[in-house]
Formats: structure tokens, sequence, C-alpha cells
């Protein structure tokens, strides 16, 4: 396994990027000119945008103030940023969208065995988990056969994703198949209060994608109001003692509320079928790596530092890589499982699509929590078939192939019974 680690002392946040292969890529797309508020700013256009397209006004100012056209690991992109309010961008990713049907209606529910417990000393923390769908992928390698080429067009998928992320504010955001961070996410979301980082993968499948937007990769988020960064690490999984192409980010915490740490673990694992051994193998190797981050005497307290493990990990429940994390000595329980009558059974699908091969319903996403130091509070629930529709994902009202999985967690009272 490759790692890179970067501990913020002092109040001093950062991230050194990983000692990993990188294929060179440049721009591509092209520049064009917006006229807001009476004021021309000339911003880089990516893949699927277009010289005609209408950029809103909190948009414009978000992506023209600090965006990045190439990694540069040493700036400190949250330096001296004027935050943009989330309801007047929640606002224009509803009036970009308003030809689209409307998003499936999801609610926020309590688990049925469990009882509320969080107060203001113990705040719950929401942590969103999303597969986003590459945008290089969507429009050229993954062939959904049933998805209009219109629909996957980046000028209004992008806002389709941030219209997710804007209604329910997480506090935590795990995502993968990133392909637009420096010139969209990175800087939206640090003008809404969140520190970003980014890891791509090795060889990114987008690369060979004509007229791609870099590699994609795993990106993390934590709101600057609600976390201080203790440390980061940038890892490459390994299988059978090699490198593989499959990366992970995890990030040490420490709730400003109540003072604990909290890891934050994203990752993506091998794709497809026949590849079953090698995601089990990529799992024992995050495990391992997490089992050291968070072990007693890592963090501030004399005990483990709690975990949260998020990622499409590409496997159903009955894959051997799921066993591994559920048997972990980490003591991780799956989130979703919750949502079942008995809280023992994962949801039907977190990914539905239809591709030349054929249709696929699958549950390959989950939110993977350290069950005797957190508590889940609620979760976002499943749309049903109806909701999602005959064309399955994406479509017009649905920007990705996976949905976004959420959770409210809090600290468990008592941190001596970790031990």
């Amino acid at each position: 396994m490759t790692v890179c680690c970067h501990s913020a002392s002092n109040g001093e946040d950062g991230w050194r990027q990983t000692v990993v292969p990188w294929r060179s890529f440049g721009p591509t797309g092209t520049g064009s000119t917006w006229d807001v508020g009476g004021v021309s700013i000339s911003l880089f256009c990516p893949m699927g945008s277009s010289s005609s397209s209408r950029l809103f006004g909190t948009m414009a100012q978000a992506l023209s103030s600090s965006s990045l056209t190439q990694p540069d690991p040493d700036l400190d992109e949250d330096q001296d940023l004027v935050e943009v309010e989330p309801e007047q961008l929640l606002r224009e990713c509803e009036e970009a969208l308003r030809r689209r049907p409307a998003r499936p209606h999801r609610d926020l529910v309590q688990p049925k065995l469990l009882a509320p417990c969080s107060h203001q000393h113990n705040p719950s923390i929401r942590v969103l988990q999303w597969n986003i769908l590459a945008q290089a992928l969507g429009e050229g390698k993954d062939s959904f056969i049933r998805c209009p080429l219109e629909a996957l067009s980046w000028h209004e998928r992008k806002y389709q994703i941030l219209e997710e992320i804007l209604t329910y504010r997480p506090d935590i955001v795990c995502l993968q198949e990133v392909d637009h961070y420096y010139d969209t996410f990175q800087p939206i979301m640090a003008r809404l209060g969140y520190h970003g980082n980014f890891l791509p993968k090795p060889w990114s499948p987008c690369l060979d994608v004509e007229h791609n937007n870099g590699p994609d990769g795993c990106a993390l988020f934590y709101r600057r109001s609600r976390f201080h960064l203790h440390s980061t690490a940038h890892l490459r999984l390994s299988a059978m003692m090699l490198p593989t192409n499959q990366v992970a980010i995890a990030q040490t915490l420490r709730c400003l509320a109540t003072g604990r740490q909290l890891c934050v673990a994203v990752t993506h694992l091998k794709a497809r079928s026949g590849w079953e051994r090698l995601r089990s193998a990529q799992g024992a190797d995050l495990l391992q790596s997490l089992q050291g981050i968070t072990a007693p005497g890592s963090g501030a307290g004399p005990g483990p530092v709690p975990l949260v493990v998020c990622g499409d990990f590409n496997a159903e429940p009955s894959e051997d890589v799921y066993r591994r994390f559920s048997s972990s000595p980490l003591g991780l329980s799956s989130a979703y499982k919750l949502l079942s009558g008995d809280g023992q059974m994962e949801p039907a699908y977190t990914s539905w699509k239809i591709r030349p091969s054929g249709e696929s319903c699958s549950t390959l996403d989950y939110i993977w929590y350290s069950e005797r130091a957190l508590r889940v509070e609620a979760l976002l629930d499943i749309p049903t078939e109806q909701q999602i529709g005959p064309d399955r994902l994406p479509s017009y009202h649905y920007p990705s192939d996976h949905l976004a999985l959420l959770c409210d967690i809090s600290f468990r009272e008592g941190p001596h019974r970790l031990l």
C-alpha cells in the first residue's frame, strides 16, 4: 500500500499529494465569459458545458473565486473565503433545473429499533455517501442505454448533484467517481463552508475517454464549523502484496461540539463481476490500515478512535468483503441495515441501471460505523421502484446510477465503553 499522511497542528489544516503514479492531463473544453450582474467573468467550461449555458450568480462567484485548474497540494483553499448562502445557491440550482422533473422525494426516518438521544451538547453528525458518476464515464464508457445523452449533460447534472447536497446539508460528504473536483466541487464546497480532500485513481478509466476532465477519484468534505482536522491518510489499496488502482482517504477529525475524535474514510473498490477476490483483498488491506489509524493512543484519548467508513464497495452483502467488514475487530456495523424491520437486512438496492448487457439492481454502497461508540439516529429512505421509473438510473430526474445514502449519527455516552 502507498500511504501519504499529513498531520495538522497549531490550528493549521493541510494535505500532501500521495506518491501515486498519475497520468499527466491537460485542460479540456472551452473558455467562456459570463455576464453576472454587469460584471464579465471568464470561466473555464469543462466537458459537457456549452458557451451558451447560463451560469447563475452564486455559482459564478464560487467558481471564479477559488477554482484550481490543476492540483496544488500546498494551497490552503479555505483561507480568506467569503461563504455563500446555501439557500441562495439551492434556489439557483432549482431554477437551473426547472425544465427537469423533480428528484424522487425521500424521507429522513428514525430506525424503529432506536430512540433518539442527541442533545445540545452531543448534536448529531450528518454523513452523506454517494457515487456521483464520473462525467467522462457517464457520457463515454458506461453505456446507459435507457438514459438520453442530454440527461447526462454536465451543465445540468452538476446542479442536480449540488441540489442533493444542499437539500440535506450534511456535515461530512463522501463521494466517489469525482472527475470535476478542482473546477467544480472544491471551489463551491469551500464557499459553502467545507474543507475538501481529493485522491484520484492512479490509472483512471476516465483518461481513456476523449475530451476527459482528468482522472476520477474519491473526495471527502467536512464542515469547518463542526470539525477540526487532526490528520489525513491517503491510501492506495493493495491486494496480495500488489498495489491496485483503487484508493481511500481517511481523515481523523475533532468534533468541535463534543471535543471527541472521529475517523472518516471514503473508498471505492474494484468494479465488475469476477473480481470478488480482489475486492476482498482490498477490503482486508483497508481494514488493516484503518485499525492502525484508529488504534488506542492514536487520538486524543486512551481508547480507539470511532470510525465511519463510506464507500461504493461494488459488492453485494453476500460477498466476502462485506463479511470482512461486518466481522472486523473494529466493531463495524452497516447503518442501512437499520431500515429493515429487524435491523439485519440491507436495502434491496442502492444502484439500478440498464446497460447493453442487461438490467442490474444491486446493493453496492454502504455507510459502516463503530457500533460500540456511535449510534444511528436517522436514515434517508430508499426510493421505490415507481419513484425511480422504468428507465432506471441515471435519468432526467436523478444524476447518478447510484443512490445517495445519508445518516445522522451521534457519539454514545461514555467513551470508556470502547475499551
